[in-house]
């Protein structure tokens, strides 16, 4: 949540509890009458009474009209209020961020949940990188709502305040509107004791030429008293639904009161409580991360280390069989020398075999060159005339 929102929401704390704790006070139980009433209570109801002329109709179609003008004054405030509210119900936006904050999935964040290939193929990003971009988007989201969730606490207090005005009106309205029903019944019980019998005595009095007009002014009187008692049931009427929206006020300002503390409580505890569980989700990912990377470090060490002591045991016993090893080895010095006395023995033989072949070789040409010599003494006798022939 944004510093300022949270300035904010804090500023607002001690009004919210201020506005919280205001205890609206009760309708009287019971009417006073003119008898009963104190001194103060009795002049306003005489004053009242004289609002009455029965010889006027609209002084009693009027009668108790005056107290509704401040009531209604201040409930077409509130009603133009509601109009010009351009914002959604604060209930929506507590919905919201529920739902921005079910919508991230710490699942997500599984340590064993590798990429699939499909997801390698067309390049995804990793889990880890996924959830960090969700959970910035996350952190926008409710930073939003917050401002929404700050502007819905500020426009309902204004609305708790002006239904404690509305309270406040409605419950003097009330009270005003007993102060006339006591003062029209008085007037009635007036009019019943003395006025209309006394118009009653007049016109018996009068001679029958005259009694005419005082006989419709009796009907006039005893009218206007039907009249006025009509409204002073329309007045007890008005005060009896009067009375009935107090505690409808009382509840719509509770629900707003406990909605108030509601958001309030949630900008100040549950939002940074959520943010801080986000972070650590978070926090724990990239430390479970590190710590993979630290043992992927910590076995390409050990994996060297065991190459290594491999290598070097394997290259040790190659040198050191060398090292002892002399210059020949005594099977390659028997083979050689075998070898070698096989090589004389078989260069005797052949050397015999020499000897031997050279010297049938030498017979075989002393006999070919005596055959010869006698081949050609034979033929020179041959071609050589006798003498005397």
């Amino acid at each position: 949540m944004a510093d300022t929102t949270r300035d904010r929401a804090q500023a607002t704390l001690a009004d919210v509890e201020k506005m919280t704790a205001v205890v609206l006070p009760e309708p009287p139980a019971e009417m006073v009458t003119l008898d009963t009433a104190d001194k103060s209570t009795s002049e306003a109801i005489t004053r009242r009474m004289n609002e009455i002329d029965l010889t006027d109709t609209n002084s009693i179609v009027t009668f108790g009209t005056a107290a509704q003008a401040g009531l209604q004054q201040i409930s077409q405030d509130m009603l133009s209020g509601v109009r010009n509210k351009d914002v959604g119900p604060a209930g929506e936006s507590l919905r919201s961020i529920v739902s921005t904050i079910r919508g991230f999935s710490v699942a997500e964040l599984d340590p064993n949940r590798k990429q699939s290939w499909f997801d390698k193929l067309l390049g995804r990003a990793t889990p880890l990188s996924k959830f960090v971009a969700k959970y910035e988007d996350v952190q926008t989201q409710i930073d939003k709502i917050t401002d929404d969730l700050l502007g819905h606490e500020t426009m309902l207090m204004k609305d708790i305040e002006s239904l404690d005005r509305l309270y406040t009106k409605t419950l003097a309205f009330y009270d005003e509107l007993g102060l006339y029903i006591v003062a029209g019944e008085a007037r009635l019980a007036r009019i019943d004791a003395e006025e209309i019998p006394a118009k009653e005595a007049a016109v018996a009095a009068v001679p029958e030429a005259g009694s005419v007009m005082e006989a419709q002014q009796l009907r006039d009187l005893r009218s206007a008293r039907d009249d006025l008692e009509r409204r002073v049931h329309d007045l007890k009427l008005t005060r009896q639904v009067t009375m009935q929206s107090l505690p409808s006020i009382r509840l719509v300002q509770e629900n707003d009161k406990s909605l108030v503390t509601k958001i309030n409580s949630t900008l100040l505890n549950t939002v940074p409580l959520w943010e801080t569980q986000l972070a650590q989700a978070v926090t724990i990912q990239r430390s479970a991360q590190a710590a993979g990377a630290v043992r992927e470090a910590n076995d390409l060490t050990n994996d060297l280390l065991k190459a290594n002591a491999k290598n070097l045991r394997d290259a040790n016993t190659a040198i050191r069989t060398e090292i002892e090893r002399g210059v020949f080895d005594i099977d390659a010095v028997k083979a050689a020398n075998a070898d070698l006395i096989a090589t004389i023995d078989e260069s005797l033989s052949i050397a015999d075999e020499g000897k031997r072949k050279r010297a049938a070789a030498e017979a075989d040409l002393q006999k070919m060159e005596q055959d010869l010599k006698t081949t050609l003494a034979s033929a020179k006798s041959r071609n050589t005339p006798a003498k005397g022939a």
